[in-house]
């Protein structure tokens, strides 16, 4: 009996999720009719509280079934060229509350996954000039930030470029709560603030080592 009323319960769903879901596949397609999207592919889902800036739309490039999920905010700082300024592939998943903050260039590549509460940002606040409260001195110049296919990003991580190019090789891990500013490796393992490699997969010996005494290797393999 237990059984039966266990299986029975799970036909069910809480209707508000059911509505939550319908709302949000009126949003998308809504979002896909009326917003100038770059490029959108086919089989999104923008959750209806996604906050994005329709005048810069046209910044934004959205590959096949990408998912990006409740309070996520696509943020573009400057309006200054036609360039794409966030590129999110086919089969990306954006979590909750995350974060994409893009001067130059933000690009991830095809299946990257993020966790909740993610910031990726490709430049910083400028603070330099004492005489002028930091909230009147604008962003730096920033880099570019590239994410590898099938990469992992965990809860609450940070990925910051201030400068330059950083790119995450192919199924790079962050942990939880990592501060990546700098590039790694394909098949990199990082943690920590300032993040660095904790492991690495070697595709040539085929076993995981610690650290990142493989790096010359697998720089190769990108």
């Amino acid at each position: 009996m237990t059984v039966r009323s266990t299986k029975s319960r799970a036909r069910f769903e809480d209707p508000l999720s059911v509505l939550y879901r319908a709302v949000s596949k009126l949003y998308t397609i809504w979002l896909i009719a009326t917003f100038p999207f770059a490029s959108s592919g086919r089989k999104l889902s923008v959750h209806f509280c996604c906050m994005l800036a329709r005048e810069l739309a046209h910044h934004i490039e959205l590959g096949n079934s990408v998912i990006i999920k409740k309070d996520t905010w696509l943020n573009i700082i400057s309006d200054d060229t036609d360039e794409v300024k966030i590129k999110i592939e086919d089969g990306c998943i954006i979590g909750t509350r995350c974060t994409l903050s893009a001067k130059n260039l933000i690009h991830l590549e095809p299946d990257v996954i993020t966790a909740s509460s993610v910031l990726i940002q490709d430049h910083n606040h400028a603070y330099e000039d004492l005489n002028i409260p930091i909230r009147d001195q604008g962003v730096s110049d920033g880099g570019v930030i590239r994410i590898g296919k099938g990469s992992w990003i965990g809860f609450g991580a940070a990925i910051v470029c201030s400068r330059g190019e950083l790119v995450l090789g192919r199924h790079c891990v962050v942990a939880a709560n990592a501060v990546v500013t700098r590039s790694a490796p394909p098949y990199s393992v990082l943690a920590g603030n300032p993040a660095r490699i904790i492991k690495q997969y070697d595709p040539v010996r085929g076993t995981w080592g610690i650290g990142s005494a493989q790096s010359g290797r697998l720089d190769a393999a990108k």
